[in-house]
């Protein structure tokens, strides 16, 4: 087993110990309350795979008043962009203005992720044809990979 395939399976493990955390807008306690964006910071960061960053504080309702593509914009300088995502790589989906929502890959078939979403009212993990929410084109999913990064050999 590779290094790659090693820091996968760490990151699906990693973020499925979130699953039953509450949604909680700018938090990033396990067991206490996490959002979306916090949740993949905490997995990533706390994994050691990415340096340490905080994106806080920011408003809840950030993407839908803001052009503000605050996850484009750590994605674009952490990772490369991939057609077809495998465990371990993200899923963003526009909100509003700009993307707005994202999640963790768990799975490549069925595509599967873990998010901590709004709706829920904590984190789960769920198939993508589970939630139409998620697969509506104006959600315009993109997925990104810290293994596709940029300049990466």
């Amino acid at each position: 087993m590779t290094t790659e395939d090693c820091q996968r399976r760490a990151v699906v493990a990693d973020a499925r110990k979130w699953i039953g955390t509450p949604y909680h807008d700018g938090a990033d306690i396990r067991g206490a309350g996490v959002d979306c964006g916090m949740l993949i910071v905490r997995v990533f960061v706390d994994l050691g795979l990415v340096p340490p960053f905080d994106p806080r504080p920011y408003p809840p309702d950030w993407m839908i008043h803001r052009s503000d593509e605050k996850y484009l914009r750590w994605l674009d300088e952490t990772c490369g962009e991939v057609e077809s995502p495998r465990p371990g790589d993200i899923a963003i989906f526009r909100y509003g203005r700009c993307y707005g929502h994202g999640g963790i890959i768990t799975s490549a078939e069925p595509l599967t992720l873990v998010h901590s979403y709004v709706d829920a009212r904590q984190v789960i993990e769920e198939g993508f044809g589970q939630n139409h929410e998620l697969t509506k084109p104006s959600r315009k999913t993109r997925f990104f990979s810290i293994w596709a990064k940029k300049g990466a050999s």
